[in-house]
């Protein structure tokens, strides 16, 4: 029995509309990827405008500087250093029913190949960063995919640029799902805890990696990422590889390639202020063709087995050039042997850059 026309997607003026008759279910998946989007991207670029707006220019302004201002000496005097301390996790937070329907969405699924040990701290090394990380995100920093029952005894905590903590509501959110700061101090915290059991995730590639997010290419920005390593020998930390199949196929974003004018601004502008300007393009919320959400396209995040190491307290520049060939190798490998399963055309490759 064929479908009916409500149950198919229509194209009006070159648009693609969702159908009229969907599942429930996929309908609260697309409203909890909105809502992710709303936290993370929205909430932080309107929180300073709207402070000062109640604190200054509303008429609720005594009650706005009552509340207002201790909490933001909180978050810049007292509370600064809890993104470089561990964070604060909460459980419940972790396991909002939001989280599962966002990885249900895409859906994120997650492939364990080796067995960790949680008397022992490892340093995780996630590929690709993709435009906004969802696939680390979802299988590290939420329990939806039970990453506790892959790898029983371990609190993960995946690592964001510091300057996500200067936003008041995000750097609380963040803080509450255990993700820290992806600074030396931080890294050293979680990987200098006692007892093991951390497992701290890095995505070594960082925002400039996300400007050569393309769908269909992985593009690894690692060749003149070393700092990790030395913070991994300095702590007696295995490196786990992790690579993200699908992560870059989730938006598009214009053509900018090496030496282009885009290209160009974008480099400068992520150096100038630590974020990459990505003008990214996925979805609406009721049709496919344009938007800001991400399409729903399968991601499949595969954990490498752990590349052992001795703890070294001042390591040599051989020592960390020498294991970086390691892990980069692992890297490669791991992509090679999972990519038939995982990518779409089997004629995708690597680049290490």
């Amino acid at each position: 029995m064929g479908k009916k026309r409500e149950d198919v997607p229509k194209k009006v003026l070159g648009v693609e509309f969702a159908p009229v008759h969907l599942p429930w279910e996929r309908r609260m998946q697309t409203l909890s990827v909105m809502v992710w989007f709303f936290l993370f991207f929205v909430v932080p670029l309107a929180s300073y405008p709207t402070m000062i707006y109640l604190m200054f220019f509303s008429s609720y302004q005594k009650q706005a500087l009552s509340v207002l201002l201790p909490y933001l000496f909180w978050i810049w005097a007292v509370d600064r250093d809890s993104c470089n301390k561990g964070a604060r996790r909460f459980k419940w937070v972790r396991g909002w029913t939001i989280w599962k329907r966002y990885v249900d969405y895409f859906p994120i699924k997650l492939v364990k190949t080796a067995d960790l040990d949680p008397k022992r701290n490892y340093l995780f090394g996630s590929h690709p960063h993709g435009v906004l990380c969802s696939g680390a995100f979802g299988a590290f920093a939420t329990d939806a995919l039970e990453i506790n029952k892959h790898f029983p005894g371990f609190n993960f905590s995946v690592l964001t640029l510091d300057i996500n903590y200067r936003f008041p509501i995000l750097r609380d959110l963040i803080l509450s799902l255990g993700v820290c700061a992806a600074t030396r101090n931080g890294m050293n915290y979680l990987l200098g805890s006692k007892g093991g059991g951390r497992a701290a995730v890095l995505i070594p590639g960082g925002a400039p990696e996300s400007l050569d997010s393309h769908p269909g290419s992985y593009v690894v920005q690692l060749k003149h990422r070393k700092g990790f390593i030395k913070v991994a020998l300095q702590n007696g930390s295995p490196l786990v590889p992790c690579f993200s199949f699908g992560e870059t196929d989730i938006f598009d974003q214009p053509a900018n390639p090496k030496g282009s004018l885009l290209r160009t601004v974008q480099d400068r502008i992520q150096k100038t202020l630590q974020l990459a300007p990505v003008p990214f393009s996925g979805r609406g919320i009721f049709q496919y063709s344009f938007g800001v959400l991400p399409n729903r396209r399968p991601i499949t995040v595969v954990v490498g087995a752990p590349i052992e190491l001795e703890k070294t307290a001042q390591p040599t520049q051989k020592e960390i050039d020498d294991l970086h060939q390691k892990y980069v190798d692992a890297v490669v490998e791991l992509f090679y042997k999972h990519k038939d399963k995982y990518v779409l055309d089997p004629n995708h490759v690597i680049t290490i850059v």
